[in-house]
């Protein structure tokens, strides 16, 4: 049975600072480099068998703790990036919330944003479940694959797997940096929960 995780990129200055992210390009911090090499033995524990990551650089180089400990190659796929938020990239909270009040109470809310240019919801759980898919579908029956990736896109890549429909992706509750969701591929029941939020 395959073990798929979904492990979240370590800390960065925007996140410490609640700047909202996206697809904007930032480093980890000191302390995200911290999480990610204390995490990675935790991971490697697992004894992965495929390490892929998104290609934004907080996540490569999460993805590189484990590599350097494993000596697994990366392989890098833009599909597993954050959602893109648009004109919200770089903004505070408060700073979105004084210029899209609707908007960004909807997205608070976990409802779709039609506004600022933010990706839907639909898209990145699309691109987010063909590139895993792909992933375990190439790696073959009782592969443990390691997805390095970001916390809103792993938490629609989960319920899209699931099959769960895309607005119950806030239950899951944010998945906190360096913490991972854990899904089993069963060849008759299809992709099962087995643990979110795990360090």
């Amino acid at each position: 049975m395959t073990l798929l995780v979904l492990w979240r990129h370590g800390q960065t200055e925007w996140n410490a600072a609640r700047r909202i992210q996206g697809q904007t390009d930032t480093p980890l911090s000191a302390v995200g480099v911290e999480q990610a090499a204390e995490s990675a033995p935790r991971l490697a524990g697992l004894r992965p068998t495929v390490l892929v990551s998104s290609d934004l650089q907080r996540a490569s180089t999460t993805a590189g703790a484990l590599a350097a400990i494993t000596g697994l190659t990366p392989a890098y796929d833009p599909r597993l990036r954050e959602r893109g938020f648009g004109e919200w990239e770089g903004l505070t909270h408060p700073e979105a919330t004084t210029r899209w009040p609707e908007a960004f109470a909807r997205w608070r809310r976990g409802e779709e944003v039609d506004d600022a240019g933010v990706e839907e919801i639909d898209a990145v759980a699309k691109r987010m479940a063909a590139a895993i898919q792909e992933t375990a579908d190439a790696a073959g029956p009782d592969a443990v694959i390691v997805v390095a990736t970001h916390g809103a896109a792993a938490r629609f890549a989960t319920v899209a797997l699931l099959g769960w429909p895309l607005l119950y992706a806030p239950m899951l509750g944010a998945l906190h940096n360096c913490h991972r969701t854990h899904l089993r591929h069963d060849p008759v029941r299809g992709w099962m929960l087995d643990a979110h939020n795990l360090p």
